[in-house]
């Protein structure tokens, strides 16, 4: 049996694979991803962190992670590629027990949440703009009166 030269393993990715497959990222994880963003000739780290809502393909070399997080108010997401050299490092915050694969119903139970809050707004604030805006309307139509007045 002849013997076999060694050969150099070719690298496929500047990111270290196998570090990546032991994250274990799941549904219902909070998780930090530090993202590489080019700016002109300089690149900087961006932190996303915020809950995972789906993994897809698993820990194949498509495989990617949604990421939801609330910022000024809106929710944002970004869909993350596992292996991507653009993702400096992914940390796992905190895990928690999810009874689902796919959490895709946070999306409809943070917008029923808004919806709900609009409503108690909606009942206290126009009592409140009644009583400022007359009484502002009240004072304009005073100095028109007084205004005219002179003028005659």
């Amino acid at each position: 049996m002849p013997i076999m030269p060694e050969t150099k393993q070719t690298v496929i990715s500047p990111v270290n694979i196998e570090e990546r497959k032991k994250l274990d990222i799941r549904a219902g994880d909070t998780v930090k991803v530090w993202q590489k963003v080019q700016e002109k000739d300089k690149t900087r780290l961006q932190v996303f962190e915020g809950l995972v809502l789906a993994v897809k393909h698993g820990k194949e070399a498509g495989g990617t992670f949604t990421v939801r997080k609330t910022a000024s108010g809106v929710g944002v997401e970004k869909i993350f590629p596992l292996y991507s050299p653009n993702v400096d490092k992914i940390e796992v915050v905190k895990r928690s027990k999810v009874r689902q694969a796919k959490l895709y119903h946070i999306r409809d139970k943070v917008a029923k949440e808004i919806r709900r809050q609009m409503r108690n707004i909606r009942k206290i604030s126009p009592v409140a703009e009644e009583e400022s805006p007359s009484q502002e309307t009240e004072s304009i139509v005073e100095e028109e009166e007084t205004s005219t007045e002179k003028s005659e």
